[in-house]
């Protein structure tokens, strides 16, 4: 009897595997919640959603304890990277945060190797950001709608206008700013926001619409001149540049918004755990500090809020292409 009774040891060692065999579910979970999450931009670096996000950076490390590996995967106005996204495991770990142009792209292109409302779970449209139309001071030193308006209807063949890729919402927004002018000039397509800048800046193109996160500092040195906001209102963040509807073009309201995402299949736990850390770091005093100075506007839609924005959105963008007479590429 005695031998078939297990050891001290022996019981130590069978309880310690019974307690983990019981465990097991929740010990999966808690290495889940410590793997490295990949976020996804599908934009390059500098731009305006890429500067929103960094900046929120170490806050959203602490509210997901866990290391948040932002990588950017730029190309064709955001296809590449959200491309990736949606092939990527369906587990929370691999998120991504998109803008606008993930509601243009049906608009906008004969082919999209993903469906952008039924190859994405929807988390949160987690805020808004203005945009502005600027100009080069040195090519164009007009300082107002009506004036810039002039300049480029005297001389249309002088000037062009850039934009991060044929249909972004960069594009679009400056095709509306044109619409409304009454203008037509030559657009510069450019591979992202970046190089856009760059040729802004030194006067290969003239004018462009630009989220105010990426073109601050070129605002604050003057190497950049904004013309207009075009939202609804003027920014907090830089209060004495009117919008471009108080200049004389009342329907001209476009801003830029940045969403929360993940892969189709999303498990609800994952989604909570999501939206929750996102809404935790965008609460952070440094982070909000961050984003006041940017001009952003921090508003966490739930998930459904943000599936429906997105169906409103698409429609919203297709009407304006369709005024536009863009041509499907």
């Amino acid at each position: 009897m005695n031998e078939s009774r297990p050891s001290g040891a022996r019981r130590a060692l069978l309880g310690a595997l019974g307690l983990a065999a019981l465990g097991a579910p929740w010990l999966l979970r808690a290495e889940s919640a410590a793997r490295p999450v990949r976020l996804i931009l599908p934009v390059g670096v500098g731009s305006g959603v890429d500067t929103i996000v960094r900046s929120a950076g170490p806050a959203l490390n602490a509210a997901f304890g866990a290391s948040v590996v932002i990588e950017n995967q730029p190309g064709a106005g955001g296809i590449v990277g959200t491309a990736a996204l949606v092939r990527s495991t369906a587990d929370g770990t691999n998120l991504g945060v998109v803008s606008n142009n993930h509601v243009i792209f049906p608009s906008v292109y004969k082919s999209v190797p993903f469906d952008p409302i039924a190859d994405i779970t929807p988390i949160s449209v987690i805020g808004t950001t203005p945009l502005l139309v600027v100009v080069n001071p040195a090519k164009l030193p007009q300082g107002n709608v009506q004036d810039l308006v002039a300049a480029l209807r005297a001389k249309p063949d002088a000037y062009n206008y850039a934009s991060s890729g044929n249909g972004t919402i960069l594009h679009l927004a400056a095709e509306m700013f044109l619409q409304q002018a009454g203008l037509r000039i030559r657009h510069i397509p450019y591979k992202g926001v970046g190089p856009m800048v760059t040729d802004l800046i030194s006067g290969q193109v003239d004018l462009g619409v630009l989220s105010l996160p990426s073109i601050l500092p070129h605002l604050q040195s003057g190497a950049l001149k904004a013309i207009g906001v075009g939202g609804a209102s003027r920014s907090a963040a830089i209060p004495d540049i009117p919008t471009i509807a108080e200049q004389g073009l009342p329907d001209y309201h476009v801003e830029g918004w940045f969403a929360l995402v993940g892969p189709k299949g999303l498990p609800p736990t994952a989604i909570s755990r999501a939206y929750q850390a996102f809404g935790k770091a965008y609460a952070d005093p440094e982070v909000r500090k961050a984003m006041a100075v940017q001009g952003n506007a921090i508003v966490m839609k739930n998930p459904a809020d943000t599936a429906a924005y997105f169906r409103s959105e698409m429609a919203k963008y297709a009407a304006i292409v369709k005024a536009a007479r863009l041509e499907p590429q």
